[in-house]
């Protein structure tokens, strides 16, 4: 078991980061606006999902959201967490 004081807060940052990157591709992909998709998951403006797409301050997607997203966008949810591996970011170089 590893110390939690050895944790680096960054890495929390990183991962909310990437996880917004993800669901902004798969939701361009699929060609739904932010706005389309907060009215989809119950949000009456953009800002909720805006901000947390980009981490805007410290806001990210909850557990629910996510559960939610996948859903509307009709992905598997672990979809947002490619580029992942155990809360840790690695390069899709090593694939």
């Amino acid at each position: 078991m590893k110390n939690i004081d050895n944790y680096d807060e960054k890495l929390s940052e990183k991962l909310h980061l990437k996880i917004g990157e993800n669901i902004k591709r798969i939701r361009k992909t699929k060609g739904v606006s932010q706005l389309k998709l907060a009215h989809a998951i119950g949000y009456k403006s953009v800002s909720p999902i805006s901000c947390a797409e980009i981490y805007y301050n410290k806001i990210h997607f909850n557990v629910e959201q996510l559960i939610k997203i996948a859903y509307v966008l009709d992905v598997p949810i672990n979809a947002f967490f490619d580029g992942v591996e155990y809360g840790i970011l690695i390069s899709t170089e090593e694939y």
